[in-house]
């Protein structure tokens, strides 16, 4: 009997399907990390305080709350375009827009501008991520979700190189105005993939009505679990990368206050970040496949809450002279943390898939999203708050201690000796 051989790890990668994902994944995460790594460089430069710095982070609140609107895309579809990729296009065409208009204002003066403009990057961000969520959902297969959601994820942490490396480097050499049009520009790509590509089959079958495609993805969802094991799903989704979202919240005007400039950060931490993140990643999802999506979440979870140890340690160092000693174990503690969240993310969004149905996948994968969110625009926005009052080195420890519950939950929501994948 002859058996059909597997395809390699790079007949995977290499397709059609994985080149989408890319694509879309690195045009998700560039106004997140505009959001989080650029604009509070912008303002600490400008002479913003940590605090208001902290209490901008909530102008992502349409991340916590993109589940509300979510409906709309999955019942109404963009004329000529359909409901996936259209709603894709309009988002990047008007994210470009108000990502220009951003740099043109100056904090200092029209401070009032600039959180409406940031939130409403956040908005159209969320829309973007409601339609990309939902396409991928419906693009890949059951046996694709665990490497698919990987490589998209990779993808979305390699789109925090432009704002959290090059466009810091370049505001070190050109007006603000000039490194926010250069940013924008990165999301041409994306706007470009969504006018070529097709719709997938299963997004041409709409809701029949706008009250179908609001109540039937959360009754689905309830009935499927029960009321009891819903909620403990739901917990486990706010809880489980709360203490690494928390601890990289500040992470720029930490990185400043330690002795660093923005072309330290831009060269050697978020160069660190990014590759060990992609590596970790990448693993991850490799690794996914003989674990199973539960194992994983265990063994990357932990991975990802003692990392976050290591800017408890940094912070006990203190601040330095910037020498190679100095950028050598900012690169150490940047590499461990972003390669054990690295793993984790992959693990969580994989899961987060799976518990998807396919039916509703725009507004469920919206809620579940939206919920993992909520620490990073709620919570976060008392992180400026905390390190006034707790100093760096407690803050971290805090985090770390933020990660446990997560792990308590999944003795629940993903039983170790279940390694359905």
């Amino acid at each position: 009997m002859t058996t059909t051989p597997q395809p390699s790890l790079w007949q995977t990668l290499l397709t059609r399907k994985m080149l989408i994902c890319i694509v879309l994944g690195f045009s998700s995460g560039l106004p997140l990390f505009l959001l989080f790594n650029l604009v509070p460089a912008w303002l600490k430069t400008e002479g913003l305080s940590l605090k208001a710095i902290g209490a901008f982070a909530l102008v992502q609140f349409p991340y916590t709350w993109k589940f509300l609107w979510a409906p709309f895309a999955d019942r109404y579809a963009v004329p000529g375009l359909g409901r996936r990729r259209g709603w894709m296009l309009l988002s990047q065409l008007a994210l470009i827009g108000a990502v220009v208009a951003l740099g043109a204002l100056n904090p200092v003066v029209d401070l009032s501008a600039v959180v409406a403009l940031a939130a409403l990057v956040a908005f159209l961000s969320a829309t973007q991520d409601i339609a990309i969520d939902a396409y991928r959902r419906e693009l890949l297969a059951e046996t694709e979700l665990g490497f698919g959601n990987a490589v998209f994820v990779n993808a979305y942490k390699i789109a925090g190189l432009v704002p959290g490396s090059l466009s810091l480097f370049l505001a070190d050499h050109l007006p603000w105005f000039e490194v926010f049009a250069i940013t924008a520009a990165f999301l041409i790509p994306g706007a470009l993939l969504s006018l070529a590509v097709s719709e997938p089959a299963a997004a041409k079958a709409a809701p029949r009505t706008l009250r179908d495609a609001v109540v039937e993805p959360f009754h689905e969802f309830f009935n499927r679990h029960g009321w009891q094991s819903a909620a403990l799903v739901l917990a486990f989704i706010f809880f489980y990368k709360l203490g690494d979202s928390l601890a990289t919240a500040l992470a720029t005007p930490f990185y400043l206050e330690m002795g660093f400039s923005k072309t330290d950060i831009g060269i050697v931490a978020k160069n660190a970040g990014l590759w060990c993140s992609v590596a970790g990643g990448l693993l991850g999802g490799v690794w996914m496949i003989k674990l199973g999506i539960n194992r994983a979440l265990w063994l990357f979870g932990v991975a990802q809450a003692v990392a976050v140890l290591g800017f408890a340690w940094l912070a006990w160092i203190g601040p330095g002279s910037g020498d190679a000693t100095h950028l050598l174990q900012l690169g150490l503690v940047i590499g461990a943390e972003a390669f054990g969240v690295g793993l984790g993310t992959t693990a969580f969004v994989a899961f987060i898939a799976r518990t998807t149905n396919p039916a509703y996948s725009a507004t469920q994968f919206a809620l579940f999203t939206s919920l993992m969110a909520v620490p990073r625009t709620v919570i976060n926005a008392f992180a400026g708050v905390l390190v006034e009052q707790m100093g760096w080195f407690n803050f971290f420890w805090l985090c770390f201690a933020l990660a446990l519950p997560g792990m308590w939950l999944l003795a629940r929501v993903a039983p170790w000796r279940d390694d359905a994948a």
